[in-house]
């Protein structure tokens, strides 16, 4: 079971750093980092400042998955991990709607979106196991 915590935590932390640094680069650079989503056209001027949403958005995202790790709040954690697994399944399914690429829809979103899901699951299994030892 350590192992199995060890490997859950170690994923998570990597997909939170993942989501906290694209955050970040759509809040600092949108206009460098925008293409590489997937999108077949980018608004200009003041239309594109829904970037800035998108960045807050996985900063946000990224902080409350981080929280819910430091404090051990493992099945809360497993379950914000699975809602927020829908976050790449509606970007992917906005790219293939508006005529993306796509090859970012599956390869990145969807990909994201499945990665997210067996890390909430291992999340929840851990939490499972831990609840066990402790009625044990």
């Amino acid at each position: 079971m350590k192992a199995l915590r060890i490997t859950a935590d170690a994923l998570t932390v990597i997909s939170v750093l993942f989501v906290f640094s694209f955050g970040l680069q759509y809040l600092l650079t949108p206009g460098a980092v925008a293409p590489s989503m997937g999108f077949a056209h980018w608004p200009t001027g003041e239309a594109a400042e829904f970037l800035s949403v998108k960045g807050a958005r996985d900063l946000g995202s990224a902080i409350v998955l981080l929280v819910l790790l430091v404090i051990r709040e493992r099945r809360a954690l497993g379950w914000a991990l699975l809602a927020t697994a829908l976050i790449p399944i509606g970007d992917a399914s906005l790219i293939l709607a508006h005529g993306g690429s796509a090859a970012m829809a599956f390869g990145v979103h969807y990909a994201t979106a499945a990665g997210v899901i067996v890390i909430g699951l291992l999340q929840l299994k851990v939490a499972k196991g831990a609840k066990a030892v402790e009625q044990g």
